[in-house]
Formats: structure tokens, sequence, C-alpha cells
């Protein structure tokens, strides 16, 4: 019984403010629900002796879209069937932290290298698109503690008309935040009223970063600039991070998933 739970079950399943089981946790379940009184040592050697380890688990997305394959077809049918006036680009968010990313970097041997850090974080957000046709990267800057808001979601849709004024529409493929869905921001809706003619929504499978060609960008942003980063304000940071931008305007835009015929 207790393997089980500790396997398919949350404290939270029995009401305890937990959210990992703990020996200690499982100890209390036992004794106030159960009134088994045991110690959490007697726990820990169940468990053992059950096979059971404690370790770090394995970070994995959430299981896939049903629907994914189908969404799929659907937009390399519009990538590849675009007509010379229109236009599409891959959007997403990312976020800056004044309290840096830590990565390798080199140090002498027997030495540990330090990163120090803040102590209370800043961050922004920034949106940002990858032009589909070019690898041009299009970036707008977040306001202080907006967040991953509808309204920067707008001001980039915006940054993105004035862009590519040469298009008579530009695709925009996201991914399914509530801040970027018209039927879930008031914001959105009244944007889409008014520039529907010019700008039409898309949205990626649910929980697959995979097919984000912008998620490829970002990392390279972690690894050239936000990773053990010295910064001491987040000014400092962005500017850095702006200026990085600006040497690098275009990427290669890679994603398997959008070739011609899928998987080559």
């Amino acid at each position: 019984m207790v393997v089980r739970w500790v396997l398919t079950l949350s404290p939270a399943d029995f009401r305890f403010a937990r959210s990992r089981w703990s020996c200690e946790a499982v100890a209390v379940v036992l004794r106030e629900d159960f009134r088994v009184t045991v110690g959490r040592e007697t726990v820990r050697l169940w468990l053992h002796h059950a096979g059971l380890v404690w370790r770090r688990p394995r970070p994995v997305i959430r299981p896939k879209d049903p629907d994914r394959e189908a969404k799929l077809r659907t937009l390399r049918a519009l990538l590849y069937g675009l007509p010379a006036d229109e236009t599409a680009v891959f959007m997403d968010e990312v976020d800056v932290n004044l309290n840096p990313k830590v990565g390798c970097q080199w140090m002498k041997r027997g030495e540990q290298a330090e990163v120090e850090t803040p102590g209370t974080n800043d961050r922004r957000y920034l949106a940002g698109s990858i032009h589909w046709r070019t690898g041009r990267v299009i970036l707008t800057e977040g306001l202080p503690k907006e967040g991953r808001s509808a309204a920067l979601f707008c001001r980039h849709l915006d940054d993105l008309r004035r862009a590519f004024r040469q298009y008579k529409v530009v695709h925009v493929v996201c991914d399914n935040a509530r801040t970027h869905k018209p039927d879930k921001s008031k914001a959105v809706k009244a944007y889409l009223a008014g520039w529907e003619h010019r700008v039409v929504l898309h949205y990626l499978p649910a929980y697959a970063p995979d097919t984000n060609p912008i998620e490829r960008v970002w990392w390279r942003l972690h690894e050239a600039v936000t990773r053990n980063h010295r910064c001491q304000s987040m000014r400092e940071l962005l500017d850095l991070t702006f200026d990085w931008f600006a040497i690098r305007t275009h990427f290669r835009v890679r994603c398997a998933v959008y070739s011609e015929t899928p998987g080559n």
C-alpha cells in the first residue's frame, strides 16, 4: 500500500500540504489516517526493501497533443503554400533574469569558479519572432514587472506588422498561452478586431516546444549571454542582449517537423 502511494499518488491526495513524499510524510498519513504507528526509518526500510531509491527524477515534456500531426500538416500546408504577398513568423516569449543561469566555463583544475548572484532577482520578458523565409528576428521588450502579458503580445504584433509592411498578411504561429488567444484575452480580441486583415494567428500543437524554431534562438541567447553573466543591473543585461541581437539579426530556421517531407 505504501509503495503504491509513493509511486502513483501525491501527498495532496490525502490533503497533506506537500508536493512529494518523504518518509516522515508517509508515517504521518499512516498514523493520522490509518492509525498505524511507525517511524520514518521504518518507512525508509520498507521502501528500500521494495526496490525504491531516493534520486532526482528526469524532466519530460507533457503528453503530446493527440491532434499534433494534423496540426503540423495544416501548418506545413500554410508555410509551403504562402503567396508572394503573405509571410509567416514563429513567435514566443523568453525571460531574461538578472540572477544568471549557471553553465560550464573554463577554470583552473582543482578550483571551482564562482558566479555571483544578486540575491534579489529581477526578470524581464522579451517577445520575439523568427521570419520563416529569412530567419530575421524581431524583438519587443517587455515593461518592468509586466510578465508574459497580452499587452506585450499585442505590442509585438504591432512591431511585426510594421516590420513586414511589404506583406499583405503576416501569419503568426505561436503557442497556446492564454495571452495569445482572442477567446481568452480581451486585449488580443480587440487587437485582432482592428487588424485581422493584416495579422492572422495560428497555433502550435500543445506541449510541443520542439515545433517552434525560435526556441533554438532562445537557447543560443542563453548560451551566449545569460549564462554566468556579470551584469549588475537589468538595464545592463538587456543592453548586452540587444547588442548580441544587433550582431546576429538573422538565424537559420531549423525545424525538421516543417520539412516538406516530414522526417527528412
